[in-house]
C-alpha cells in the first residue's frame, strides 16, 4: 500500500518576495496563505489544497538553466484557461514556450528563473 497521499507544498528560492508576488499574484492570480515567522522573508501561496512556498534565501544552484523549462526541474500546475494565461504572460513581457509534446501546455520562468509548466485542465 502506498503511504504517500498527495503533494503538500513545493518550495522555490526567490531573490525578492515583491518581484515574485508581482508574477505569482499579478500574472497567475495566486492568493497568499498563512505563514509562520521562520526567521527569513518569504510567502506561502495557495494552489487548491496545496501550497507554493517562496523562500527569500540564497540560491545555491547554478544560474545557467536550459532555455526550455521542460528540460529543467519544474513545478507543473493545471490552469482553467491556458489562452487567458498566454495573454497575461504576453502583456507582462514574460517569455514562454509551448509544450513540445503537442498538448495544451506551456513553460515559463518566474523572475528568479524557476521553471513552471502550466497545463490546460480538462
Amino acid at each position: 500500500m502506498n503511504n504517500v497521499c498527495t503533494i503538500h507544498h513545493v518550495s522555490l528560492l526567490v531573490s525578492s518576495v515583491e518581484k515574485s508576488l508581482a508574477f505569482y499574484q499579478g500574472i497567475l492570480g495566486l492568493e497568499t496563505a498563512e505563514r509562520p515567522d521562520l526567521g527569513f522573508p518569504g510567502v506561502w501561496l495557495a494552489i487548491g489544497d496545496q501550497q507554493l512556498h517562496l523562500l527569500a534565501l540564497p540560491n545555491p544552484d547554478p544560474l545557467s538553466r536550459p532555455q526550455h523549462g521542460g528540460r529543467d526541474r519544474h513545478l507543473a500546475v493545471s490552469v482553467r484557461d491556458l489562452e487567458l494565461l498566454v495573454s497575461l504572460l504576453e502583456e507582462g513581457g514574460i517569455a514562454y514556450t509551448r509544450s513540445r509534446s503537442g498538448r495544451a501546455a506551456l513553460f515559463c520562468r518566474d523572475p528568479d528563473g524557476n521553471a513552471l509548466e502550466l497545463i490546460q485542465s480538462e
